[in-house]
């Protein structure tokens, strides 16, 4: 399954200080950002992986984030 969020992140640093954080989520986990997109998007690929701990954990670490339908 793949989420889509919208989020804040704007900066390369911002996803290498995300990075350590999303790969310990779970093992399986294939996301990435696209920064050049105007919602900052965040895809995730996992099959075990709730949104809600997607949201909380970048909340956590002060960015906005937000499931897209």
């Amino acid at each position: 399954m793949i989420h889509v969020f919208k989020t804040s992140v704007q900066t390369a640093e911002d996803i290498k200080k995300l990075k350590p954080k999303l790969d310990k989520l779970s093992p399986n986990l294939k996301w990435n950002f696209d920064l050049e997109d105007c919602d900052k998007i965040l895809r995730i690929e996992d099959f075990n992986i709730s949104p809600i701990s997607i949201i909380d954990l970048l909340v956590e670490l002060n960015f906005e984030c937000k499931e897209l339908e």
